[in-house]
């Protein structure tokens, strides 16, 4: 039997499933039960990606069968082998959304079946970064537990993004790596630690797809039914691959065919009835070397930097969650002394790598106590400025949430640091905190930091004081972040680093405007080009003003036009109207114009629910990634709600009517002191509107009536 015939059976097999559910849906549900996938807005995403068509309903998810059969070819060449390896993976979601018409198949399980846009769009960040550099697929059991277990805790500590189909998924449960018991366990189905069990059957395997086909339309614009457009980006911009263990079913080989069509080539010690093609399809019967191999054949370079800890480190754990029963050690800032404080040195003034631990180790503490903690961090380099200080402590939350069995929280004086059990037992003390910060700053501040020097005070006799020095520090900090405006700076910043995914985005970053990541500030920028000035962020001048009103320059057009290779001309910065900056598809919020108010609502991408516009994030979202400009749509950072700057062409932050409560309380305080500021008026935000209160612009109005919102009173929006 030849490989095309593998994938051919395969294929049949898939589509005969497909059949039988949508038949049985049909009868028990009826033509018009409705069908999706929760928090998702792109209907049916490899359906809608490919084929193009809107499935909103079993008689359409009907209706579609036929094309998808179309592609089940048959002769004996590569072309129909690839159309049949694709038709298998779209007939896969046929069955996926016929489960999720009935109700949610993994609910209650170890399963995390179907993937949301909000999901999707939190890998943006830190796949542009780095953090993630890459995915892998990996199908069925491996030849044991430990070999399983191994492999999935390798690629973890190569920061690699793991998805999980069939009977490996088993071996993960029984070596610990996916804990169903746990609290947190249930709340994300391994999303946090990036090892996701999708599913136990082969057509789970859609949902995967589905997160390929969503990050070329939500952050490439690729438009729905542009076959080529997406294979294009999947495999260009989406460095994945799969681990295919042995013995193969055909259904698995149908399934790998429209995997290589993608551009993400199989790895498998399969050796029946399996050819070799380089770079695609890759037999390798040491199950050891199958890391080796798989990013090899994806050509995906892992930096890592060795720290002398005795846990893992990985951006794989960032999410990782530490619950109470866990704890060993809690540092919190709310109930014990503790802070972290960079301070900026002359060269003579300390040594480089001197780590000093000030008083008693976590092995003094009972389990679960709380521990006071100082985090002093000196460093010299002749490009060291004050400015940095700030941006190299906002990296300790990073650095240290990388550490196995470390979760932080915080900044200044109002850290949180916990320290599990496990990591304890694993021989995880106070200088492996200073080992982890060392690294880090002298491995990706090299251009700055010459010398690094780490003291942790733990010693509660002598915090007190130093709090009280940290204190002070960041007050003389703050007077002078406050004197940062677009107006005070001769230049601003752009930033490019999504590109990789959003070819033709670009954000300008200014004191007063934060990327729309949310984690690129002014001075985020301003080091980052410091330390690499042929990087992602590039001064950008400022000095050719068109119109202060909305925020535009000549110099910034220019440089927006060169770095999105000609795809933008003109942006502004204070309107959402004119001109609005691009989005890539990473923004934590979006703003979007309410009519009936003549306001804006705001929605972040934790939020579910639906706004008064009469749509979700998701939905607002698909209109507003991708590098293009959506006048009347906006993405944008939670900081920047509470910005001067925020539409001000537009009236400002007068024009806000709703946003969520929990995105609300988070801006509260500054969105508050900017009203006060600008307007006079006291507690801004209790004119805000929130999902508790209005979900409809009907509600909204009565709201705002009653409160009478300064909105009932400006201009018109014209667009």
């Amino acid at each position: 039997m030849s490989l095309f015939d593998r994938v051919f059976r395969g294929s049949d097999v898939m589509f005969a499933q497909a059949e039988q559910e949508v038949a049985a849906a049909l009868k028990n549900l009826g033509a018009d039960a409705p069908v999706s996938f929760p928090g998702c807005a792109f209907y049916l995403p490899c359906i809608y990606a490919y084929l193009g068509k809107k499935v909103t309903k079993l008689s359409e998810l009907n209706d579609v069968m036929p094309e998808i059969k179309a592609l089940l070819k048959r002769e004996q060449k590569l072309g129909d082998a690839f159309s049949s390896g694709m038709g298998t993976l779209i007939a896969g979601e046929v069955i996926e959304a016929c489960k999720y018409a009935a109700k949610n198949p993994y609910e209650g399980t170890v399963y995390h079946g179907a993937i949301t846009d909000a999901e999707v769009r939190e890998l943006g960040v830190p796949l542009v970064t780095g953090d993630i550099p890459g995915f892998v697929v990996i199908v069925e059991a491996a030849p044991s537990d430990d070999e399983a277990v191994a492999m999935i805790k390798e690629y973890q500590r190569k920061g690699i993004f793991v998805f999980l189909l069939g009977g490996v998924i088993d071996q993960a449960v029984r070596g610990g790596i996916l804990r169903p018991d746990d609290e947190e366990y249930a709340l994300n189905k391994g999303m946090n630690i990036r090892v996701v069990p999708v599913g136990p059957d082969k057509w789970a395997v859609s949902h995967i797809i589905s997160v390929v086909v969503r990050a070329a339309m939500i952050f490439g614009a690729i438009q729905p039914g542009d076959w080529a457009g997406i294979d294009n980006y999947s495999f260009h911009r989406i460095r994945a691959f799969v681990n295919a263990f042995a013995p193969l079913q055909d259904l698995t080989v149908g399934c790998g065919g429209g995997a290589i069509a993608m551009g993400f080539p199989v790895i498998t010690n399969e050796t029946e009835n399996i050819w070799r093609v380089p770079k695609s399809l890759i037999i390798q019967e040491d199950v050891s070397k199958f890391i080796d191999t798989s990013l090899e054949a994806r050509d995906i370079k892992i930096k890592i930097t060795d720290i002398d800890i005795p846990v893992s480190f990985s951006s794989a754990f960032e999410g990782e969650i530490i619950r109470k029963a866990n704890i060993q050690v809690d540092i919190y800032g709310a109930r014990v002394d503790a802070f972290e404080w960079v301070r900026t040195k002359e060269a003579h003034e300390i040594e480089d790598h001197v780590i000093t631990v000030d008083g008693p180790d976590i092995d003094s503490y009972e389990a679960g106590a709380f521990m006071p903690f100082g985090i002093i961090v000196d460093v010299a380099g002749k490009n060291m400025q004050s400015d940095f200080e700030p941006v190299f402590e906002r990296k300790f939350h990073h650095f240290l949430n990388c550490v196995e069995g470390i979760m932080h929280t915080g900044q200044r004086d109002m850290i949180r640091v916990r320290v599990s059990k496990d990591a304890f037992d694993a021989g995880f003390r106070v200088k492996h905190i200073g080992e982890v910060l060392y690294a880090k700053l002298k491995s990706e501040f090299d251009a700055i930091v010459d010398k690094c020097q780490v003291t942790i005070v733990t010693d509660p006799a002598k915090l007190t004081g130093l709090r009280a020095e940290a204190n002070k520090a960041y007050d003389k900090r703050d007077e002078r972040l406050a004197t940062l405006t677009d107006e005070s700076v001769d230049k601003f910043y752009n930033c490019i680093l999504c590109q990789s995914f959003s070819p033709s985005h670009v954000c300008v970053v200014t004191p007063e405007r934060l990327g729309l990541c949310g984690a690129v500030s002014w001075l985020d920028a301003k080091a980052t080009y410091e330390l690499d000035p042929n990087g992602p962020c590039q001064p950008v001048n400022k000095s050719k003003i068109i119109d202060e009103r909305t925020g535009a320059w000549e110099d910034v057009n220019e440089a927006v036009n060169q770095h999105s290779h000609g795809a933008l001309d003109k942006v502004t910065l204070y309107s959402i109207i004119e001109d609005p900056m691009t989005s890539c598809g990473c923004f934590e919020c979006i703003c979007g114009i309410e009519p009936a108010s003549n306001g804006v609502s705001i929605v972040n991408r934790e939020h579910g629910g639906i706004t008064p516009i009469g749509m979700t994030f998701s939905e607002m979202a698909a209109m507003t990634g991708g590098g293009v400009q959506t006048p009347g749509f906006m993405g944008h950072g939670k900081h920047f709600i509470a910005s001067k700057k925020f539409l001000k062409a537009e009236g400002g932050i007068s024009r806000i009517v709703w946003m969520p409560k929990e995105l609300k309380d988070t801006v509260r305080d500054r969105l508050n002191a900017s009203a006060k500021a600008l307007y006079g008026i006291d507690d801004f935000c209790a004119m805000v509107a929130d999902e508790t209160i209005a979900e409809d612009s009907d509600a909204l109005m009565s709201f705002l009536a009653e409160k009478n919102h300064p909105v009932l009173n400006m201009d018109p929006l014209e667009y």
